[in-house]
């Protein structure tokens, strides 16, 4: 049988959103967990001065992953070689390098409801069972070691996302720590989805390897970074599972862009630029939830990192994709409806992107007020 695989429905509306903006429409992009800006201005150079020397090709390059090993020593403590370094082209095929080198058909993996719309996706094609459980505002949206000590029998596996998307919530650095018990005691393989770390704004976030030295951790650089279009990510392994991971990247995917990956060298010397990115969204996250009082919205997740607001709509529509696209057609502004990434209580739910720049969420802002005012409430 082949794998029946969800629409991811944001697209759907990013289409439609493209297609006003042709015909002359003034559109406000928040459907995307994307930055809105480029590449910092040093790697663009950098591109520049490659493309004009280097044929380039196949290639991994050395210095790159020495750099993001440094990384792990710097902001987390944890010895990482570069050797347990894997590049990827996004966190996307990361995430499929991941699961099939810790998981065979069938296996049954739990995730957190909401969540990303890929594991449920990814796991679906890789012929693997995703076991969802549902994390609520009891929960912070996240799953728990209460959750995983539960679960019976013990699920095979498990990935941890925090900060979270949708919901852009952190697990605190001692509930990491429980859950990396219960999964050494239970038998529980973990893949830990880090691509928004970097995007906090309060604690920050804490790696799964600071507990758990033999999870697999997942990374890009699309979000902190900036460099979504640039497809370049990578997944840390431990030593027995780096063959195996190899292997699999060799034949799957080759290596990432040559070009990327000079480009990717030289953005982690850029920090002071990506760090004006996060005091932007800081700002934008302010505005919106000073906001979100006037829109009626007090039901939200709390946005502790990433750039999105996570926020229950209930009291308007139990179709969340048909609430995205009429609130397209008669603002511009552009979300996610909740069913990409919940799909039993996600049609009551509506997602926000703040990764843009501040004045378009002040825009957002002016024609969301009016128009959440003259809706109907339906219960």
């Amino acid at each position: 049988m082949i794998a029946q695989i969800d629409p991811f429905h944001a697209i759907a509306i990013g289409v439609e959103a493209h297609r006003l903006e042709a015909e002359g429409r003034s559109i406000l992009h928040m459907e995307f967990g994307q930055p809105s800006t480029g590449a910092p201005a040093a790697a663009i150079a950098e591109a520049h001065r490659v493309l004009d020397s280097d044929p380039m090709g196949y290639w991994e390059s050395p210095a790159l992953k020495e750099r993001i090993a440094l990384l792990y020593r710097e902001r987390y403590g944890v010895a990482v070689t570069a050797e347990q370094i894997l590049l990827t082209c996004g966190a996307s095929p990361g995430l499929v390098l991941a699961l099939s080198c810790l998981f065979a058909p069938g296996a049954r993996v739990a995730t957190a409801r909401p969540g990303y719309v890929a594991y449920r996706n990814t796991l679906k094609a890789l012929y693997l069972e995703p076991v969802e459980v549902d994390c609520g505002p009891a929960e912070r949206y996240q799953i728990s070691a209460a959750a995983l000590e539960a679960m019976e029998p013990a699920p095979d596996g498990v990935i941890i996302a925090s900060p979270a998307n949708p919901t852009g919530t952190i697990i605190p650095a001692d509930e990491m720590a429980r859950i990396a018990e219960v999964c050494a005691r239970r038998g529980i393989r973990m893949v830990s989805d880090e691509i928004y770390h970097g995007l906090s704004y309060g604690e920050a976030a804490h790696s799964m390897l600071e507990f758990a030295p033999d999870a697999v951790v997942v990374n890009s650089f699309s979000k902190y970074f900036s460099m979504a279009g640039w497809r370049l990510g990578w997944v840390v392994f431990p030593r027995t599972l780096v063959e195996a991971a190899r292997a699999r990247m060799g034949n799957l995917f080759l290596t990432p862009p040559s070009l990327a990956q000079h480009a990717g060298l030289k953005a982690f010397d850029c920090l002071d630029e990506l760090e004006g990115h996060v005091a932007n969204y800081r700002r934008n996250r302010e505005l919106l939830l000073a906001a979100l009082p006037a829109l009626g919205l007090k039901e939200i997740a709390p946005p502790d990192g990433a750039f999105y607001i996570y926020a229950d709509v209930g009291h308007l529509t139990d179709d969340s994709l048909g609430f995205c696209q009429k609130l397209l057609e008669e603002t511009g502004v552009a979300t996610a409806p909740g069913i990409d990434f919940d799909p039993v209580d996600g049609r009551r739910h509506i997602r926000i992107s703040f990764a843009v720049s501040t004045d378009r969420v002040e825009e957002a802002i002016r024609r969301l007020v009016p128009w959440f005012e003259a809706q109907r409430r339906v219960v």
